[in-house]
């Protein structure tokens, strides 16, 4: 017999994974690869949220959503990493003060 895992114990880790994003947003500053990699994080948990909503109402449509939103966010990993890698070879760094020297 499979056991079945409350709502409650899903909401809980996708609070517990969206926390960590926002907290590696604000507390990491510095580093523009680490702030991707916590806005990735961000959405993981959003999609965490949907599939479990989703299995809870017996609904597929958040389980479509989801797969939209991991399609989204890997083109924008891709785009983002690959922006980085040009701004590195022409900078030497990936540090966001930096960054905003591309203004004007």
């Amino acid at each position: 017999m499979a056991t079945v895992i409350p709502l409650g114990h899903f909401l809980t880790v996708a609070a517990i994974l969206f926390t960590l994003g926002v907290l590696g947003i604000f507390l990491n500053r510095k580093n523009v690869i680490i702030i991707l990699m916590s806005i990735e994080l961000m959405l993981l948990a959003v999609n965490l949220n949907l599939v479990a909503f989703s299995a809870h109402l017996n609904d597929m449509v958040g389980q479509v959503f989801a797969m939209f939103v991991l399609t989204v966010a890997a083109a924008e990993a891709a785009i983002g990493l690959a922006i980085l890698v040009v701004y590195f070879r022409n900078r030497g760094t990936v540090a966001v003060e930096d960054i905003s020297l591309m203004k004007g």
